[in-house]
């Protein structure tokens, strides 16, 4: 193991052992590059009016709370665990200034449970026309509306999934990971259950949602990059996303809330 693997398990061991903060503080630095990387990544999608140093600045704060609730311990990889509370971090802090108009807020959620309710009747995945016939729109109107939706950011994999009738329970997707440590079997089970349900939902999207979900968030490319595999424009692959999540989003709730009934 390289000497600065070692050195970085000693911080975490003088940190979660013995509260050092001297320790914590290291980690903070030396994990700090990665706040860059996703405030940029992100800020790409934003608004021009949105400064990426106010991402820096909102993503510092899930970096830190990352640090202070990680479990090394567990069988994740650092990284992984605090890109997506950064990404939460700054998503929640961008919520709390209510920058996206409640018109694109409203309109996502329409999508959501027209993309479910049909699905459920048509015992396949909707198509623009059959969504947008449905909100009783224009398919460019609809087409409209994921650019709009999608140049928000308010969706995404990373974001909560609420799994209680009463809105009160979330789970992150990267929560949903095996945690191999765990000593709570039956919340295990319902952490299980929750990755098979959307893992069969993913496989079940159209194929190229399907492949835009697998390059985007399992391969790392950007939409740009996206759009030269697939040979359409970025902002094609930026509704093709959006689409898939407002899907995953409505099929989970749909099977989950029956489920909490029971």
């Amino acid at each position: 193991m390289p000497e600065e693997d070692k050195e970085i398990q000693r911080l975490w061991k003088r940190f979660k052992s013995e509260g050092d903060l001297q320790a914590r503080d290291r980690l903070i630095l030396n994990y700090a590059p990665l706040v860059k990387y996703v405030a940029g990544r992100m800020g790409s999608n934003f608004p021009s009016h949105v400064d990426e140093s106010d991402l820096i600045s909102y993503g510092l704060l899930g970096l830190i709370s990352a640090i202070e609730r990680f479990d090394p311990s567990r069988n994740i990889k650092f990284e992984t665990y605090a890109i997506a509370r950064i990404k939460g971090s700054i998503l929640d802090e961008l919520r709390s200034l209510d920058w996206v108009p409640r018109s694109v807020r409203s309109m996502a959620r329409q999508i959501e449970k027209s993309s479910a309710a049909l699905e459920n009747k048509l015992h396949r995945a909707p198509t623009d026309e059959e969504i947008a016939a449905d909100l009783k729109i224009s398919v460019e109107e609809f087409q409209q509306a994921l650019t709009k939706i999608s140049n928000s950011s308010i969706v995404a994999l990373e974001e909560l999934w609420t799994i209680s009738s009463s809105g009160t329970e979330t789970v992150a997707l990267i929560d949903t990971i095996e945690d191999r440590q765990s000593k709570d079997p039956a919340k295990e089970v319902d952490v299980i259950e929750i990755r098979e349900r959307l893992a069969k939902a993913i496989a079940n999207l159209p194929e190229r949602e399907k492949i835009v979900i697998a390059l985007y968030y399992y391969e790392g490319l950007t939409l740009r990059e996206i759009g030269e595999v697939l040979g359409v424009t970025e902002s094609r692959v930026s509704q093709l996303h959006t689409k898939a999540v407002l899907r995953l989003k409505g099929r989970m709730k749909d099977q989950l809330e029956p489920a909490q009934a029971e």
